[in-house]
């Protein structure tokens, strides 16, 4: 495991935007997703705001993605893989390149078509507890023409990283300027933030 975890510190290192096309395996990301759409049935994914109880995006004018937090106690088999190579990986991180992370939070996003959200950082201006951010893909042959792409910015060169299934993408969250483009279907990820507090 700890290859594919030296593959997404090594690519960030080299490039501030860590990528891997197999972070996580199909398996769970076909899990995840069921998981996904089990949400969608029961009704049970909400909104998202912008920002905290401080600040945030009452209208969905920035983002208009649903959401649904991951809980260890939800007792569901492939959320409970997913959050134990999330604790792997951050005691990996922590060991070799010495983070201090000692937190995390993830939730499921789901992005309908026609759904985006814009440029944006990761760190509240009023809460600098979110250190890294970390999204794994979970959509099935994922193609140019599906939109969707994660957009960054790094000063003029700007970079589209595909959705697809088991990718995930790794970035410090006061640094890396974003956005998700416009979705033209459904596009499902958990995304998440690993945290110092």
């Amino acid at each position: 495991m700890n290859k594919n975890f030296d593959q997404l510190i090594d690519s960030y290192l080299e490039n501030k935007i860590g990528i891997d096309t197999g972070f996580i395996t199909s398996s769970l990301s076909e899990g995840l997703r069921q998981n996904i759409f089990q949400l969608q049935t029961d009704n049970r994914m909400v909104a998202a705001g912008i920002g905290n109880d401080i600040v945030s995006d009452t209208y969905q004018k920035i983002r208009g993605d649903k959401i649904y937090w991951m809980d260890k106690s939800h007792s569901n088999d492939f959320e409970r893989e997913f959050l134990e190579l999330i604790n792997d990986f951050v005691g990996h991180l922590n060991e070799t390149c010495y983070t201090g992370i000692n937190s995390y939070e993830f939730h499921y996003a789901v992005y309908e078509e026609g759904n985006f959200y814009k440029r944006h950082k990761d760190q509240f201006r009023n809460d600098s507890n979110r250190k890294y951010s970390l999204i794994s893909y979970l959509n099935e042959d994922w193609k140019e023409e599906d939109g969707g792409q994660l957009q960054v910015y790094q000063g003029e060169e700007i970079q589209q990283i595909m959705p697809q299934s088991q990718t995930a993408v790794f970035f410090k969250s006061d640094e890396m300027e974003h956005e998700v483009l416009k979705a033209n279907r459904q596009r499902m990820s958990v995304t998440g933030w690993l945290k110092q507090i």
